[in-house]
């Protein structure tokens, strides 16, 4: 059987696909186009990678946007049995604008590895590096989370940065930060790469903390497994839900007042995330255009070898088995 390790390049291609589809509208204002596109693209390259795959998780239905199916059946269906966290456009918003950070993303892994968040209402969530595994919990306050991490860092509060989605359900969180003296990053969308941020050695970015969807829940956890971090989240309720929310989460098997960690969302010692840069950003480059084709830069982390890969690829639409049916 095939592993998930040598099939770690073929999953990159599907992100790259989504992020070509998505580049293809950049600026024009439309989200819908930008999520449809990515959808339409990677959906092609899913199609002929060999895998028994299943979408148990896609963005985008909370907002009525373009999405994959959920338990939509892909891959050629001879190669192993796998799952698929998707976000065919992380800062979809951000790419109808023309704006920095929007990537697309997923997480792969044997079947029945990942708790299924549904995209319906709010996660709240908290992700940093490994020096601070075991040693916070959501009972904590914010402050005492902060104080936690900062101090296993070895950091003054000063030098001490946060990164946070801008939305107004923020709004005291941000007044609680701004009392700590911690300095801030707000950014509009994203927090997929937000999250792996954290992660990374001397990306700038200490933790990551508020509410956000759940698929991209799942596929930041999966990131941040890969690379030894601790990620935490459990439902986040708030007045504006509708009635109806806890009811459905319950019934799609969610523990609405469980806390998760990294290694409750993502299971297994088997794991694959990819992820490639639609627009420019801190994590990855955007799709660049060249004549008759692209240069898209993508990462892909795994388990058990904890092995994180950058890539730079350049498409030549004209001969290419799939991009050549979308663009003349």
């Amino acid at each position: 059987m095939v592993s998930l390790r040598a099939l770690a390049p073929s999953l990159t291609r599907i992100t790259v696909a989504a992020a070509i589809g998505a580049a293809l509208h950049i600026g024009q204002g439309n989200p819908d186009l930008v999520d449809a596109k990515a959808v339409e693209f990677s959906r092609a390259v899913l199609a002929q990678t060999d895998v028994e795959g299943e979408v148990i998780s896609c963005e985008g239905p909370k907002d009525n946007a373009p999405a994959f199916m959920r338990r939509e059946k892909v891959g050629t269906g001879k190669g192993p049995k796998v799952e698929f966290v998707v976000d065919p456009v992380d800062g979809t918003t951000a790419a109808s604008k023309g704006r920095k950070d929007a990537i697309s993303a997923l997480a792969c892994a044997p079947a029945s590895c990942f708790q299924v968040l549904p995209d319906d209402g709010y996660y709240f969530k908290v992700a940093t590096d490994y020096h601070s595994v075991g040693k916070i919990s959501l009972d904590m306050s914010l402050e005492e989370i902060v104080r936690t991490v900062a101090d296993q860092k070895r950091l003054h509060l000063e030098n001490f940065t946060v990164i946070v989605l801008e939305r107004e359900r923020h709004a005291e969180i941000l007044q609680r930060l701004r009392r700590l003296g911690v300095r801030i990053i707000l950014i509009p969308d994203g927090d997929i790469a937000a999250a792996v941020a954290t992660c990374i050695p001397n990306s700038g970015v200490d933790l990551l903390i508020g509410a956000g969807a759940g698929p991209e829940a799942t596929i930041a956890a999966t990131a941040v497994k890969c690379l030894r971090g601790t990620m935490l989240v459990k439902v986040w309720k708030d007045r504006k839900d509708d009635s109806g929310r806890l009811d459905r989460l319950k019934t799609e098997g969610v523990d609405v007042e469980k806390v998760y960690s990294e290694s409750e969302l993502a299971k297994g010692n088997e794991l694959v995330f990819a992820a490639s840069g639609v627009t420019k950003g801190e994590l990855l480059d955007g799709v660049r255009f060249i004549p008759n084709g692209a240069i898209v830069n993508s990462i892909c982390m795994r388990l058990p070898s904890g092995t994180v890969e950058k890539s730079e690829m350049t498409l030549n639409f004209k001969e290419h088995p799939v991009y050549k049916r979308f663009v003349t």
